[in-house]
């Protein structure tokens, strides 16, 4: 079947500050039960964005901040946010750290989680849509991509956008599962923090991580700009993953055998 006779159905929501995408495709993408389940997705990223958030005063990580509330008391996801922190830590040897990193509202350190939320949040939230028996489904958030397709539907076409052109493509691929994350300069600037110097990594413009899991993809990506071109070799050695770099230079790098289209 083609992806122009599938029917098909989008839906975006603004959370965490970014927009949230849906789409669905398949027998009847707009049932009582698809609904109910991208409703059930954006629920799930509202909250974590309630306890997570670095911008809200009232959520658990600020009050947990400001010694407020014990890790033990917060939302029961916050003390498994804090363990894969430090696992992520653990796995780029130490080039994904969120400890000390500035405040966005006010640049003082402290320890924001951000950089690993994003990733776990959508891929938890993914799971209401593989309920979804049937369909085929794309879920992005602000860029960063989990998909999934049926056996008799077509893969997902997964656009990298072009760091220095936004309306312009380095790469595309195809994908029937898994994940699709970009860290880099082009929409927020100079923002991942070089842990050895605690100043902004400026030798990479952009990098793309293809994997299982967003949540780890994403992390990857981060901890690659953070340690500059030199990361290439180290991408290599991520079972299931494959990378491609942009440097400041310009100059477009891949893994072996690179994110090539997903089988």
């Amino acid at each position: 079947m083609s992806t122009a006779t599938l029917p098909r159905r989008a839906w975006v929501q603004q959370i965490m500050g970014l927009p949230v995408s849906v789409h669905v495709r398949g027998d009847d993408p707009d049932s009582a039960e698809v609904r109910a389940g991208v409703e059930a997705v954006f629920a799930d990223l509202r909250h974590a964005d309630a306890v997570f958030s670095p911008y809200r005063d009232d959520s658990d990580l600020n009050h947990w901040a400001r010694g407020e509330l014990e890790a033990e008391a917060a939302d029961p996801a916050f003390g498994e946010v804090l363990t894969l922190c430090e696992r992520a830590r653990e796995r780029t040897d130490g080039w994904f750290d969120p400890r000390e990193l500035p405040d966005p509202r006010t640049g003082t350190p402290r320890f924001d989680p951000s950089g690993l939320v994003k990733g776990w949040a959508v891929q938890r939230a993914a799971g209401r849509l593989r309920q979804l028996r049937g369909r085929s489904w794309c879920l992005n958030a602000g860029g960063d991509v989990l998909v999934h397709a049926e056996d008799d539907h077509p893969a997902w076409r997964v656009g990298i956008e072009h760091p220095d052109d936004r309306a312009g493509l380095l790469h595309v691929l195809e994908r029937r599962d898994g994940a699709v994350a970009t860290s880099g300069t082009a929409h927020r600037g100079r923002h991942i923090i070089d842990p050895t110097t605690g100043r902004p990594a400026s030798a990479v413009r952009a990098v793309t991580v293809t994997g299982p899991q967003l949540l780890w993809a994403d992390v990857y990506a981060t901890a690659a700009v953070a340690r500059g071109p030199g990361c290439l070799p180290w991408l290599n050695t991520l079972e299931g993953h494959a990378a491609l770099l942009v440097s400041a230079s310009g100059l477009v790098q891949v893994t072996e055998p690179g994110p090539a289209p997903s089988a």
